[in-house]
């Protein structure tokens, strides 16, 4: 009796080793992927807090902050017009379009597929080669953009479909509304490459911020600072108005807060 006792302490033993192993195993595993998982959950974060920010800033600060973080100017002439008032940030997805008489049925499909490759957050920017007076999009795009969840769209060009943009709710910035077709007349040109919309070049992966003062482009590398640099222009302005209501002067607001 006494050796059969020993022999289950034996086997106790045994068993509460290969628990208490088993145990460790699963606790080094969990501790060498923890951190795996979190970088990647904190840099999605990060992503999406910053579009967060510039969508909750005036682009006349962000255009401010440009020019002051990184000496240029980054905004988008006064042709540029939204369809509809608008405020929206997002990531650039380029296309180029070049001026070409064709019959090629085929000629415009990478202009397609670069929508279809788009996704939430992108904002369609495309320069259409000498084309104020030709639509670079309209209805069916702007459709597909928003079931796509685009930001938004850039066109240094035309557009058109404007009522039924309106409709939908899909913002676009143009030259202007026109009735024109790009089909037939346009070759395109490469997506996802350097383009130069409306004078500033615009690179794919760069930031794009838009309301009803205008369009801003902001590179990746200096978008954390140039959204702080923004912020606080923002707050500073805010913070005026009261102060140049209450004291009725410009100038003692200006001295105050170091900003016009």
């Amino acid at each position: 009796m006494f050796d059969r006792w020993i022999r289950f302490q034996d086997r106790k033993s045994v068993i509460i080793t290969a628990v208490t192993f088993s145990l460790l195993f699963l606790s080094a595993i969990a501790l060498v992927d923890v951190p795996k998982a979190f970088s990647s959950a904190a840099d999605t974060s990060s992503d999406t807090a910053l579009l967060d920010g510039y969508r909750h800033v005036e682009v006349a600060s962000v255009s401010d902050a440009m020019e002051k973080v990184t000496g240029q100017k980054a905004y988008l002439s006064h042709r540029m017009h939204p369809i509809f008032p608008a405020k929206f940030a997002g990531y650039a997805v380029t296309v180029s379009l070049r001026k070409e008489e064709n019959k090629d049925p085929h000629a415009l499909d990478g202009m397609l597929a670069a929508i279809d490759q788009g996704g939430p957050n992108s904002v369609y920017v495309m320069v259409v080669e000498d084309g104020a007076d030709i639509a670079g999009m309209g209805g069916l795009m702007g459709t597909a953009m928003q079931a796509r969840d685009f930001a938004g769209a850039v066109i240094d060009g035309g557009v058109r479909d404007t009522a039924y943009l309106t409709k939908i709710g899909f913002p676009v910035y143009a030259l202007g509304n026109v009735p024109s077709t790009s089909v037939g007349h346009y070759r395109f040109a490469g997506a996802n490459v350097k383009v130069v919309c409306d004078g500033v070049p615009v690179n794919a992966g760069d930031i794009v911020v838009a309301d009803n003062d205008g369009v801003v482009i902001v590179p990746p590398a200096r978008a954390t600072e140039v959204l702080a640099a923004a912020q606080e222009m923002d707050f500073k302005e805010h913070s005026m108005y009261a102060y140049i209501e209450k004291l009725k002067s410009i100038e003692e607001a200006v001295k105050k807060f170091g900003r016009l």
